[in-house]
């Protein structure tokens, strides 16, 4: 059996061993400020403001050192930089565990911060790209489809860990999973796979050297990971200043996690054929619309606006593994991820604080035309992309 037969044999082993990995790990970084911002704050007599903002820095910081995860991938394949990501987010959440006042805690979160630079999405989309160049897309997709639940795998246990034996055990606990779960599965059922090999770039105008292209992608990405960002802390804050109760605004904000699912089934069925493009088109689109019709029908469709919302947010999240492949091809696919991934971690850690202030200051109204017009840019500017997409089964 050739090497190459092998690896397409064991494609479902390896997507579903990253889809776990991934599910722990966004639960056990991303997802954890919303649980564990009150007891530490508590603890450690900070306030919101504080937690929240050393863990903006943590986001930037994931940024910045992505291109530098993408590299290592490209160069040496993805299997030992996720195992040795397990051990930094392990290193990071005992730090998390011992923190005792702002410095240390800061400390904690900048190694979490380089653990989610190197460990989560983009640096598992380009483990399987390395695995399986421009056949990666449904590996991509997979993962999605596990990671999917992060949040909703990863709140209810870091609150069931809290209640059961306080937050510092529950960093420890979080921290023994990445050691004796994750870095085992990463380590050894994820191939070893050679870089591709180079291809010639293709000739466009470019920025600075920065092909017209990714300036395109990156500015994309970055707009909706705002918008994702915004969303994520403050839907059902949004929906409730739009007339909604209390009880009717969170249950409606329950339904992005199942949305988000539903439209990565689609994409990996009704869609697997589809130009990435496309997905990515619609994944733009969905959001305007909702934003629109929760704007002149008010609580009536706010169940339709979460839907469009998750939705997608569900697509885009495929998209941002998916398009730059179909754009460029596998060949350095881990460093364009890594420097694509950079504003959009940036806009991330920022737009949870800027969302609340057009919020507070300008109300509902003035927050979805933010986000509308966020997002209809960004269909905008992937419509224009449509001439650039590469044959995909060019080399």
């Amino acid at each position: 059996m050739t090497r190459t037969t092998d690896l397409v044999r064991h494609r479902g082993r390896v997507t579903v061993t990253l889809g776990i990995t991934q599910t722990l790990a966004w639960g056990s970084t991303y997802y954890l400020p919303a649980v564990f911002a009150d007891p530490v704050c508590e603890a450690l007599g900070l306030s919101r403001a504080w937690f929240f903002g050393i863990f903006s820095g943590a986001l930037l910081l994931s940024g910045l050192v992505g291109p530098a995860a993408g590299r290592l991938i490209d160069t040496y394949g993805g299997r030992d930089v996720l195992a040795a990501s397990n051990l930094v987010f392990a290193a990071g959440l005992a730090l998390l565990a011992a923190a005792s006042g702002p410095l240390t805690l800061a400390l904690a979160w900048g190694v979490l911060g380089v653990g989610m630079g190197f460990g989560l999405y983009e640096a598992a989309f380009a483990t399987v790209t390395g695995l399986y160049g421009r056949e990666a897309r449904n590996a991509i997709t997979g993962i999605t489809l596990f990671a999917g639940f992060a949040s909703t795998v990863g709140w209810p246990a870091s609150a069931f860990l809290i209640e059961a034996l306080g937050w510092r055990e529950a960093c420890l606990v979080w921290a023994a999973l990445h050691l004796v779960v994750a870095l085992p599965l990463n380590r050894f059922l994820i191939a070893q796979a050679p870089p591709p090999a180079l291809v010639a770039a293709p000739k466009e105008a470019a920025v600075g050297g920065v092909p017209w292209t990714m300036i395109i992608l990156a500015a994309v990405f970055a707009a909706t990971a705002f918008v994702s960002a915004a969303m994520a802390a403050h839907m059902p804050r949004l929906i409730e200043a739009l007339g909604a109760t209390p009880t009717a605004a969170i249950f409606a904000a329950s339904l992005v996690g199942p949305a988000q699912v539903a439209a990565r089934v689609a994409e990996f069925t009704l869609l697997r054929k589809a130009s990435p493009l496309i997905t990515a088109q619609l994944a733009a689109g969905l959001h305007p619309i909702g934003a629109m019709l929760l704007a002149f029908l008010g609580p009536l469709a706010a169940v339709p606006f979460v839907l469009l919302h998750g939705a997608g947010n569900g697509l885009l999240t495929i998209a941002r593994g998916t398009l730059p492949l179909a754009l460029f091809g596998p060949a350095g696919y881990g460093l364009r991820m890594g420097l694509l991934a950079a504003p959009a971690r940036l806009l991330q850690g920022g737009a949870p604080l800027l969302f609340t202030l057009v919020l507070d200051a300008d109300g509902p109204y003035a927050a979805l035309l933010l986000s509308g017009s966020l997002t209809g840019v960004s269909l905008l500017a992937l419509l224009a992309l449509k001439s650039r997409i590469r044959d995909p089964n060019a080399a």
